[in-house]
């Protein structure tokens, strides 16, 4: 029996994670970009690349919380949850704002590697729990062992 839970979560889990670590890395670009170009330069491309990454971020959660998502049946939830998964793609880039202004470059590095193990980690769990073992069937296995309800022999 399949885990709806679990896929729902993992899926979640990977479309923000995955989304929001390509927001953060298109943060980064743009950190390394003012560091290296004139600043007359700089004010010509730098909207560019942060509204392409953060674009790209959004496209990329609600992809991965959708595919991650295909064991749920109901269409209506996929579809939540790749909505969902977009907003916090949105809000691991916001909170990528202030990491960046008050820590550095490192640790803006550092929270979008995060970012991204987050989606990996999510994308795991929702592969696990779309496997058709993922919840015991009740009656099979080890179930009610232990509990004091016994089968009667001895």
């Amino acid at each position: 029996m399949r885990d709806p839970l679990a896929v729902g979560l993992g899926a979640l889990a990977c479309g923000a994670g995955l989304g929001g670590g390509t927001v953060v890395a298109a943060l980064v670009m743009v950190r390394v970009l003012e560091r290296h170009v004139t600043a007359v330069n700089y004010q010509e491309s730098a909207a560019d690349p942060v509204l392409a990454g953060t674009i790209a971020g959004l496209a990329v959660a609600a992809t991965f919380g959708w595919r991650r998502s295909r064991a749920i049946d109901n269409v209506w939830q996929r579809g939540v949850i790749a909505v969902m998964s977009a907003v916090g793609a949105l809000l691991v880039g916001f909170i990528a704002w202030p990491v960046d202004r008050f820590l550095g470059i490192v640790t803006l590095v550092v929270w979008g590697v995060a970012a991204f193990v987050l989606g990996g980690a999510g994308s795991a769990w929702a592969t696990r729990g779309s496997r058709e073992d993922a919840i015991p069937e009740p009656g099979t296995g080890d179930a009610g062992r232990g509990t004091g309800t016994g089968t009667g022999t001895r």
